[in-house]
């Protein structure tokens, strides 16, 4: 058997993975698993990369794992865009944090002084000076922070990218199903295929999202399915325009985002509860995805819907995804991203390029290691 690298899962994490292996030819062979590439919670999500903005009191390793990502995201979309000779939706705009009732900006105050305590500092702005921005916030805004640092990307533009990239690189892609991860009881042997068949692989990276723990039992209990919904949604030519920055808010301390796309169009999310795999889109959740966002952009009413989808993030119990050599020898995990897998994807990159030649997860990855105590925080 050659020195064959398998990657399980074709989202933007999985394809990243396989890209970057390829890249830095840490295997004879890269093979690229899954029979929808490009499918999954990589589609169906709001690109949104805001650690800042994401940031929560007592999630101090989240925060700082996402900040270290953010920072190598404009070196890893230049790489991609080069080698893929296309956009990868990339946009710089800033973020701004919005909040519509006092209990919601009493939140948005905690956030605001945690972040200066760790260093990072925001802009405090008024209701009105939230409206001399975005023009298009409503009047029941009252309040927000400033986050210009935080970007956002196109993910199905990201996608296209990664898979023209993946194959410039020569990456084998392979549309089968993988049911489980085979080895011999000290090292990985290769992936079972469609049933009966197995691909042999030296090495195994398992990045197939909520689906991983089901692969290998090291990773059973260590992911599961956090259901979200998503719209997407088009200014018509009688609308008022959407804004240029990606704005958060909470409403009645439910999160919502409106993340903006190429032709006045935005995506609108995200529900976020555990429902197993279900597929179903809720009237539920999507009623009160309208809802709150209309309370924040009330121009949204105007806009046509485009579309109504539900996914399924790979969760864990400490909000931090799975990274590196786990389990039986030349097994590999680049999983658990939760809702931030497009943040985390650049910085996954540099953790699984060194996990596979055997050096230690770099800096702030080192707290989403494989091998780490899986105890939630208290």
């Amino acid at each position: 058997m050659s020195d064959r690298l398998v990657v399980v899962g074709a989202g933007a994490v999985g394809s990243a993975v396989a890209w970057a292996a390829a890249r830095e030819r840490l295997a004879a062979e890269v093979v690229l698993v899954d029979p929808d590439p490009g499918s999954g919670a990589s589609r169906v999500a709001g690109g949104m990369l805001a650690p800042i903005s994401e940031a929560w009191p007592g999630e101090r390793e989240v925060l700082e794992l996402g900040a270290a990502s953010l920072e190598r995201w404009p070196g890893f979309a230049a790489a991609v865009a080069s080698d893929a000779d296309l956009p990868v939706g990339l946009r710089r705009e800033g973020t701004l944090q919005v909040a519509v009732d006092s209990a919601d900006v009493a939140d948005l105050d905690r956030v605001a002084e945690h972040l200066r305590a760790w260093g990072r500092p925001v802009e405090r702005l008024t209701g009105r000076e939230l409206r001399h921005r975005e023009p298009a916030l409503g009047p029941g805004v009252r309040a927000g922070l400033a986050v210009p640092d935080d970007l956002a990307v196109d993910n199905r533009v990201l996608l296209d990218a990664l898979g023209a990239a993946c194959r410039a690189r020569g990456v084998v892609v392979d549309r089968r199903r993988v049911d489980r991860v085979v080895d011999d009881g000290v090292r990985v042997t290769g992936v079972a295929v469609d049933g009966s068949q197995v691909l042999e692989a030296d090495r195994v990276v398992v990045a197939a999202g909520a689906w991983s723990g089901a692969l290998h039992p090291v990773l059973d209990g260590r992911v599961r399915p956090v259901k979200g919904e998503i719209l997407r949604v088009r200014a018509r030519r009688s609308s008022l325009p959407p804004p240029s920055r990606t704005v958060r808010a909470s409403v009645s301390g439910r999160p919502v985002y409106a993340v903006p796309r190429d032709g006045g169009r935005l995506v609108v999310g995200a529900t976020q509860y555990e429902a197993g795999f279900d597929p179903d889109v809720l009237v539920g959740g999507v009623r009160d995805l309208i809802g709150d966002v209309e309370r924040v952009l009330p121009g949204v009413a105007d806009y046509a819907l485009d579309e109504s989808a539900a996914s399924f993030r790979p969760g864990t119990d400490d909000n931090l995804p799975v990274l590196g050599a786990v389990g039986p020898s030349g097994l590999f995990a680049a999983t658990g991203h939760g809702r931030n897998g497009m943040l985390l994807v650049a910085v996954t990159v540099d953790a699984l390029t060194a996990a596979l030649r055997g050096d230690p997860l770099p800096g702030a990855a080192s707290a989403a290691a494989a091998d780490r105590s899986t105890v939630a925080p208290g």
